[in-house]
């Protein structure tokens, strides 16, 4: 594991801010497509993950062969199991959470896992990185703690494990030497599973693929998966696992606006202040240095 952390205002950091931005953007989306996808009733959680992935690996399999004719796939069966047990699990959580709840559980599981990832490896925590930690979850706590009822359980617990495995995922990637080609690799391996979607589809009520439902789950897959995943794949190689579980903390905060203006949650003070609090955490702990 790499054992430096690179300080927001170095000339390194500059040329993957961006693209670690568009991976953000990328994750809140996902969330917003598949609860517009599924909280319509216009697709079915297998359907959806079985389209996204599949749109997902075309996507990165033609821009692989654009970019790069001669270079192999990469990815491993471990990449593509992570990437299945995510994808899945974060559709069926999604026929009841909504879009910010959703992703404030889902990030806050794939924090957990990797700053435990961290720890287990002897990775030092800096008490600015600390710090910066602490106050991007205590910005979550306040997100989640609105006077609406809290979610069910049995879906926040589904949603959690989906943040196991995409912080799995993550951890993975920190290894990438060609992010495109592990990215389309994974996507890759993650296909024989789906076999066992369609066991499910066959034996329960069949697929639903309502016209919305399929243009979402096209959306996620393309937009939100293919590209961001490959962006992201080339940011957590640059960064240490705590600053990549700290930066994905904003992502919550992201999907919580999107639910906003997309699905007409209330916006309210303190929502506005959890965005504040959260994002400035992450700045903290990406702006610290690790010797």
């Amino acid at each position: 594991m790499n054992n430096k952390t690179i300080a927001v205002s170095s000339p390194r950091v500059r040329r993957w801010l961006w693209a670690a931005l568009f991976s953000l953007l990328a994750f809140a989306a996902n969330s917003i497509f598949c609860r517009l996808a599924l909280a319509q009733g216009a697709i079915d959680p297998e359907s959806f993950t079985a389209l996204r992935l599949l749109s997902g690996c075309a996507f990165l399999l033609i821009l692989l062969r654009l970019r790069a004719p001669r270079q192999g796939l990469g990815g491993s069966w471990k990449g593509g199991l992570a990437l299945f047990l995510y994808a899945w699990l974060f559709s069926v959580a999604y026929v009841q959470l909504g879009a910010g709840v959703g992703a404030l559980v889902l990030f806050g599981a794939v924090q957990m896992t990797m700053f435990l990832y961290a720890w287990i490896r002897g990775e030092r925590f800096s008490g600015r990185v600390m710090g910066g930690m602490l106050m991007a979850f205590a910005g979550l706590v306040l997100l989640l703690l609105p006077g609406a009822a809290a979610p069910p359980l049995a879906s926040s617990l589904v949603m959690a494990l989906a943040g196991v495995a995409w912080g799995a995922y993550s951890l993975l990637g920190k290894g990438s030497l060609q992010p495109l080609a592990d990215t389309a690799g994974n996507f890759l391996f993650s296909l024989p599973l789906l076999l066992l979607l369609a066991a499910g589809l066959v034996v329960g009520d069949g697929p639903v693929l309502g016209t919305s439902g399929v243009l979402y789950a096209l959306a996620s897959g393309v937009l939100a998966s293919g590209a961001g995943y490959a962006v992201w794949y080339g940011v957590v190689r640059q960064v240490s696992a705590q600053q990549a579980a700290t930066m994905q903390l904003s992502v919550p905060v992201i999907a919580s606006l999107g639910g906003v203006w997309l699905l007409g949650e209330t916006l309210s003070l303190r929502l506005l202040l959890a965005s504040v609090v959260v994002l400035g955490g992450v700045g903290l702990a990406l702006s610290a240095r690790r010797v």
